[in-house]
């Protein structure tokens, strides 16, 4: 959305999502051995939360009422690095696990999750009370939250923002009575608090400062027998801590000068079930035992390392309790059973697990088969766990495993790297997914299972795939350079469709309309074609040609169809600036043939393109840029025809594809979805530049790679990459209308675009420019009538935007005339010669910088075009500059030099000082005149100070002095590189 100031506000997830009433907090805040089930919280009103049980989060089986253009439906993938908690009881089979920025219930008996979203960045780290009813959450980033839901009804309790100024949150843990709960910091020094979260305070219980040498901690947890005792650790040290009345101290132990040697790496340690002794394991299998000492009137005097025990040869990555046994699990994927004094007693070695990252025991209360059970066990004196177990595994596994049976059940298999690949059937509701671990995943979204799978060699890394159009194809583009052309439903390579003609990374690939070619670009800048040709009775994919048609990355590749014709044509669009052309028709074998190749931008780097659907008689080419542009080109003549003010949440587009029509709503309705560097968003067509037709929120907090839309337009589906994470957004068209509908029709939008809004002094200044244009034009000296005309010619938008503070280049100017000049040409065949100032307006806020020229930009040009100086700073000298901005790039010319240096440097010709004079005889005496005005050496300092003149303290240059700084910029130094 738009705020007054005219900058789009992206609609964020809503950090205290759900809400209760002052009483019900009061209420929820009590700790679980204070509240009464069913307790009312006011007359005739009775808490959700209150009067839920461990069945309230029941699976939908009834439609939802969709109030927001994008709900997040359900998230594929784990993240490996944080447990898995079990949410088992009689009732229910649920565990609990994060996955991007999202905390996901999972019932795996109903297949169905419920989705904790509340957080904008990355979840850090999460923990669950001992009844299993509260849940902690969370992460890493600025301005990071902690948030406390329950885990019956998914409602947040209470958000807590910015617990950690200092950084973000690296540990979490609830005590026993879950009344309080300890954070840690992730700060350069580590910060920890005691909160008690069941209380109207704002601060914390007490905090202390972790001295760094002692490493980061990543685990704390509570003593059982006392909440005012702590114990954390890092890979080199353990911490005690115990608090009282506002005050906390922590004392280490020191393991290794009692041992006299060296224990090993900490990976977690726990309290026992008593409370007088601790336990830390290590990666080399030792165990260090310490006591708790207390004084003869009950107060803390140390804790002290007793014992230590080398319990295995494998490293103990996790440690926990279950029942009286001491539960392990190590890097070689075996779980055992421990007595308290670490007598073995079961080992669970057979259920072909990867190394061990956490063990969650079910809450479970014994049935009467199960107590009869555990009568006969101890009646021969054999040990007996009676609760279930949830393993996570470093592989993304996520296991339950039944105690008594030693019988292990998948509830997961999630990707263990990187997930940039995803793609969409074009026919069935059907979605697959590739990542860096060499397997591919097909799922069925909507009935929510695993249709097929498989997994390559280790060394064959999936980075992109693609259906083809009629869906008789899966093509899969590998980080090694090797394409392969898979049967899309038992994903076995189709005859010889295995290619290798690449050492670099797969990053597109595109089939033609006719499913005929298949085309692939690499991180090597080239574009490699294969062809479908028919041998026999059977069609065999064969290698056709390769050409390095790029000297900078390719952003996108993209097939399409001739007009007027059914022959397929193939696009590819670099960060070059380049757009080139291939021909299909005349390439040979190991020849591929360009077409064309033309250069569309004079700053901007091109982003990703797409065909815009056919809302007009003409055919466009829609592409976008990382200076928050949307462009229209025509498909033949590669003339830009329409320049828009693209969605501004952040970052530009970074890809972008248009929804199918959708069966439901109105078929003569166009919609696009993109991602920016962390958000999906939906736009509705046609682009005019309206924010408010435009939303977007937030879907991989660390990044999004790729997307992809569903057969029917229904859902759209983004690929997180480093959080190997997919997301399915369910799209509600209405609530995108209703929304843009809200906001005002014809002008009423834009106005929120300009500083001040309708009211303010910009709109102001623009009605009285564009009225002076229309005397401007009819002579300012005229003593004729004056014809009444609510238009100006087109001539005279050049002056007009320039008097408002916008200096276009050249080409620019003629975009900008072009697409007023041709915009009614397809449909009358006449050409416009005049605007009012509705089409002004629209015209000046899309055409303008969306945010200005940053000093950033500046310094960027300055360290392209300068050589450092003795102080490392970049420097151009005086002649350089001018030959810069009179030669290289769209190039000025001495009297618009002239006319500039006259106004910033404050010249005038009462002075002596004439436009012409400033470069007269500049070949003899170039420093003629400027010498006493222009230093020999430029900084950036000296140009935006004393050239520029703006204080160095002010982040956005001003508009009006864009025009010569605009010329300064790594595009003058830019030459075409030959393919």
């Amino acid at each position: 959305m738009a705020g007054a100031d005219g900058v789009e506000r992206e609609p964020l997830c809503d950090k205290n999502v759900g809400s209760v009433d002052e009483q019900e907090e009061k209420e929820l805040q009590k700790p679980s051995s204070e509240r009464r089930e069913g307790e009312e919280e006011g007359p005739g009103q009775s808490s959700q939360v209150y009067t839920a049980s461990s069945l309230s989060l029941k699976p939908e089986t009834e439609k939802r009422l969709i109030t927001h253009p994008l709900t997040l439906d359900w998230a594929f993938g784990i993240n490996k690095s944080l447990p898995v908690f079990s949410l088992l009881d009689q009732e229910r089979l649920a565990i609990l696990y994060a996955c991007s920025h999202v905390a996901v219930i999972y019932d795996h008996t109903s297949k169905s999750q419920h989705l904790l979203q509340g957080h904008c960045n990355p979840i850090s780290c999460l923990c669950v009370s001992e009844d299993r009813r509260w849940i902690v959450t969370a992460d890493q980033g600025h301005e990071s939250l902690v948030i406390i839901w329950d885990s019956y009804t998914g409602i947040p309790v209470r958000t807590m923002f910015d617990c950690h100024p200092e950084g973000s949150v690296a540990a979490v843990a609830l005590s026993k009575d879950s009344k309080y709960l300890v954070t840690v910091g992730a700060g350069t020094v580590q910060r920890v608090y005691i909160w008690d979260w069941t209380n109207e305070t704002e601060g914390p219980e007490c905090q202390v400062d972790i001295n760094p040498k002692l490493g980061c901690q990543k685990h704390i947890l509570f003593n059982p027998t006392d909440s005012g005792q702590l114990l954390s650790n890092s890979a080199s040290h353990v911490l005690f801590y115990t608090w009282d009345k506002g005050t906390m101290r922590y004392e280490v132990p020191e393991i290794s000068k009692t041992f006299k040697t060296s224990v090993g790496s900490f990976t977690q340690s726990v309290f026992h079930t008593e409370g007088m002794q601790a336990f830390s394991c290590t990666l080399t299998g030792n165990v260090v035992v310490m006591d708790v000492l207390r004084s003869g009137t009950g107060q803390l005097c140390s804790i002290e390392a007793t014992k230590l025990i080398p319990l295995q040869k494998d490293g103990i990555t996790v440690m926990t309790w279950c029942d009286s046994f001491i539960v392990t699990g190590d890097v070689r994927g075996h779980i055992k059973f421990y007595e308290e004094n670490f007598r073995i007693v079961n080992c669970l070695a057979d259920i072909n697990l990867d190394a061990i990252m956490s063990i969650s025991p079910a809450k479970e209360i014994p049935t009467s088969s199960s107590v009869a059970h555990t009568e006969d066990c101890v009646l021969n004196t054999a040990p007996f766990v009676h609760r279930n177990l949830v393993l996570s595994t470093v592989s993304a596994a996520v296991v339950h495993v039944k105690a008594q049976s030693t019988m292990a059940q998948t509830l997961m298999k999630e990707h263990a790297e990187p997930l940039n690949a995803v793609a969409c059937h074009p026919k069935h509701p059907i979605v697959a997914m590739g990542s860096h671990s060499g397997i591919l995943k097909v799922w069925d979204y909507e009935n929510k299972v695993n249709v097929c799978s498989k997994a390559f060699h280790a060394d064959e890394q999936i980075h992109c795939i693609t259906y083809d159009p009629q869906g008789f194809y899966l093509a899969v583009g590998f980080v090694s350079g090797i394409v392969k052309v898979l049967d899309p439903w038992t994903l076995e390579e189709e005859g010889e469709g295995s290619f290798k003609y690449s050492h670099d990374c797969i990053t597109h690939l595109a089939f033609s309309h006719n499913s005929l070619y298949l085309a692939a670009a690499d991180t090597g800048k080239a574009v490699m074609v294969f062809q479908s040709c028919k041998e026999g009775t059977q069609y065999v994919w064969q290698y056709l040609g390769k050409h390095r048609s790029h000297y900078k990355p390719i952003q996108d590749l993209l097939f399409g169809v001739y007009l007027d014709s059914t022959k397929p044509r193939l696009l590819s669009l670099g960060m070059d600036r380049r757009l080139v052309e291939y021909d299909l028709q005349n390439s040979r074998k190991d020849e591929l043939l360009i077409l064309s190749s033309e250069r569309i931008e004079q700053s901007a780097i091109p982003t990703c393109m797409a065909w815009y659907p056919p809302l007009t008689t003409e055919h466009f080419l829609l592409l976008a840029s990382d200076q928050y542009k949307l462009k229209l080109r025509n498909v033949t003549t590669k003339m830009c025809r329409k320049t828009v003010r693209g969605p501004t949440y952040g970052s530009p587009v970074k890809k972008m594809l248009m929804l199918p029509p959708s069966k439901d709503g109105n078929p003569n309705s166009h919609y696009m979805a993109y991602i920016t560097q962390d958000k999906i968003g939906v736009q509705i067509l046609p682009l005019d530049g309206n924010p408010h037709k435009s939303s977007a929120l937030i879907c991989h907090s660390s990044g999004v790679s790729h997307l992809a839309c569903s057969h029917d337009g229904r859902y759209i589906f983004t690929a997180g990459g480093g959080d190997k994470t997919v997301f399915s957004w369910e799209v509600c068209r209405p609530a995108l209308e209703a929304a843009a509908a809200l906001e005002g029709k014809d002008l009423i939008p834009f106005y929120t675009l300009l500083e001040g809004g309708r009211d303010g002094e910009l709109f102001k200044a623009i009605k009285d420019l564009f009225y002076y244009c229309q005397l401007r034009s009819q002579g300012i000296d005229s003593m004729e009538t004056r014809q009444v005309s609510t238009c100006i010619p087109l001539s005279e938008v050049p002056y007009l935007v320039r008097a408002l503070g916008f200096y276009p280049t050249e080409q620019e100017l003629e975009d900008i005339q072009n697409e007023v000049k041709f915009s009614r040409y397809a449909e009358t065949g006449k050409y416009v010669s005049d605007i009012d100032l509705e089409e002004f307006i629209k015209l000046y806020v899309n055409h303008r910088p969306a945010f200005g020229i940053s000093k950033q930009d500046l310094f960027k040009a300055f360290q392209v075009l300068g050589v450092p100086d003795e102080n490392s700073k970049p420097v151009i000298t005086r002649e350089e500059l001018l030959e810069l901005l009179q030669a290289r790039g769209e190039h000025m010319t001495e009297e618009e030099l002239a006319e500039c240096f006259v106004t910033l440097l404050g010249l005038s010709v009462e002075e002596g000082h004439s436009e012409t004079q400033i470069f007269e005889c500049k070949e003899t005496d170039s420093e003629l005149l400027l010498e006493s005005e222009l230093p020999l050496n430029i900084t950036m300092d000296t140009f935006t100070t004393d050239i520029l003149r703006f204080p160095m303290s002010t982040h956005e240059l001003p508009a009006e002095q864009q025009r010569l700084s605009s010329r300064v910029s790594e595009d003058a130094l830019e030459t075409p590189h030959p393919t």
